[in-house]
């Protein structure tokens, strides 16, 4: 799975790695947790030009009757999500990258569960494949009346099983693409086959990763100093 992520890349890098038209500020993160906003590249509905959108990590299907569910869905297996009913429309038709420097995931010892940060090796910018979603509060007034920032918008991260690194971690981890295949996510005509075929483990000889710190364990704390590494 993946439950905690990071974003620290800078601004050319960003703009340059996700083919952006324009250029972006975002702050650094490196302890992004569910619930919590974080940046995604989608296309735009009209120009098709990739773009950056702030969303809630939890995908909120859009016939939800409150926004509670997204906490219960920061990831969709992909075996199976494009035919779940909470993300099959999405899968179809809301496809995302979700740019990161690397994710965590913890081992189970003796002494507790002890975190891990995982990237790839040297570092550099990763894409999650993701899904996303918009969802109006059935409370709210008519889409007619009701402005924009009265839709949530929120997205998902797809897993896969691991790769034989990250299975010392943990038995599953997220979808990481291949920037040769960016396109082919974000291509709204791709059929099922195509998009099922990029959701394969990400090669373990092309990451890697240490133990870090567990005050990663609190959302609270986000400063680079979770990215040193710790004696396991």
């Amino acid at each position: 799975m993946c439950g905690r992520f990071g974003f620290d890349i800078p601004r050319q890098a960003l703009t340059e790695h996700f083919g952006l038209e324009a250029r972006y500020d975002v702050a650094p993160r490196y302890n992004i947790a569910p619930t919590q906003e974080a940046p995604a590249v989608l296309l735009h509905p009209d120009s098709g030009a990739r773009v950056l959108r702030s969303l809630r990590w939890g995908l909120v299907p859009s016939w939800a009757r409150d926004a509670k569910a997204g906490a219960q869905l920061i990831n969709a297996r992909s075996e199976s999500a494009a035919d779940k009913p909470a993300f099959r429309a999405a899968f179809k038709r809301r496809r995302c990258l979700v740019p990161a420097a690397g994710f965590y995931e913890w081992k189970r010892q003796e002494a507790g569960k002890q975190p891990w940060w995982i990237r790839l090796t040297g570092g550099g910018p990763l894409a999650f494949a993701g899904l996303w979603e918009h969802w109006l509060d059935p409370a709210a007034p008519s889409p007619d009346s009701s402005p924009r920032d009265a839709t949530l918008y929120t997205f998902t991260i797809l897993t896969c099983p691991a790769n034989p690194l990250v299975a010392e971690l943990h038995d599953r981890m997220p979808v990481i693409l291949d920037p040769a295949d960016y396109a082919a996510w974000l291509d709204p005509d791709a059929e099922r086959p195509a998009l099922e075929a990029l959701l394969a483990p990400f090669p373990a000889g092309r990451m890697e990763t240490w133990p870090v710190s567990t005050r990663v364990n609190s959302p609270r704390n986000d400063d680079p100093s979770l990215l040193d590494k710790v004696a396991p």
